[in-house]
């Protein structure tokens, strides 16, 4: 009998190989978007039922839904708006809702004024140390749409009680992406909705989540769906009162 004397082509394994990169890296791109890195630092929470978003374990948020904001085909136009619910019998603020664009931002030297009259639902201020909170005061009044992004100053449908950590290392972090993105490209337009999540009768929320997505490019450059955790590290809140102490 003679010997089988063709050569192995690697062609098919080759192609194999291909096809399992592309999937790979597909798969990579539904959950990083290009917007957030959904690395082992983040955690990824495949729906976006509140019920499902897991104690807060040492990240400033976590994503939802692989990072697919829930934005309906209508509302992809071209107007700038800016939209705030009006405050719930207990005085607390609900879902802001805009599409950003240079037009809703501060003008250039535009400087922002004093909020600090406003006093959100919980706010029960204490000072700790700075090796536990950076600058020392506990609560910011935070912004559900950034000044930088609303040019919204002393607006109190727009502000909540919100620890240092919430406002800087969770929300300040997403509010630049998209305001860079709208340096970037000055005619676009962004998408943005921010809900404060008030367990029961509340007065402080538990956390925010944040949707954006860019419209011009249907959500090429900017596309994420976050949940924020409002906690300070080291320190225990109540989130009914908004009285607070060094957690034990």
């Amino acid at each position: 009998m003679r010997k089988n004397t063709k050569k192995y082509k690697p062609e098919k394994q080759i192609v194999v190989l291909l096809l399992v990169l592309i999937f790979a890296l597909f798969q990579t791109f539904l959950l990083n978007n290009n917007n957030i890195d959904i690395s082992n630092d983040v955690i990824n929470v495949a729906s976006y039922n509140i019920g499902d978003i897991p104690e807060y374990s040492g990240v400033p948020y976590v994503v939802l839904n692989n990072n697919i904001p829930n934005f309906e085909e209508k509302d992809f136009n071209k107007k700038s708006f800016e939209s705030y619910s009006e405050l719930d019998m207990l005085g607390r603020c609900g879902v802001a809702f805009a599409n950003l664009s240079k037009e809703t931002m501060p003008a250039e030297g535009e400087k922002r004024q004093s909020i600090y009259h406003i006093k959100p639902t919980g706010w029960k201020q204490n000072q700790y140390s700075k090796d536990l909170v950076e600058g020392e005061s506990l609560y910011n009044r935070c912004h559900l749409i950034a000044y930088k992004l609303s040019a919204e100053n002393d607006n109190e449908k727009n502000l909540i009680t919100g620890t240092r950590y919430f406002n800087t290392k969770g929300m300040e972090e997403l509010e630049l992406k998209v305001m860079n993105y709208l340096y970037k490209y000055p005619n676009n337009h962004v998408l943005y909705r921010v809900t404060p999540i008030f367990e029961g009768n509340n007065l402080v929320a538990s956390g925010v989540t944040m949707e954006a997505e860019s419209v011009e490019d249907r959500g090429k450059e900017i596309c994420f769906f976050v949940y924020v955790y409002n906690v300070q590290p080291g320190i225990e809140i109540n989130y009914a009162t908004g009285e607070n102490k060094l957690a034990k």
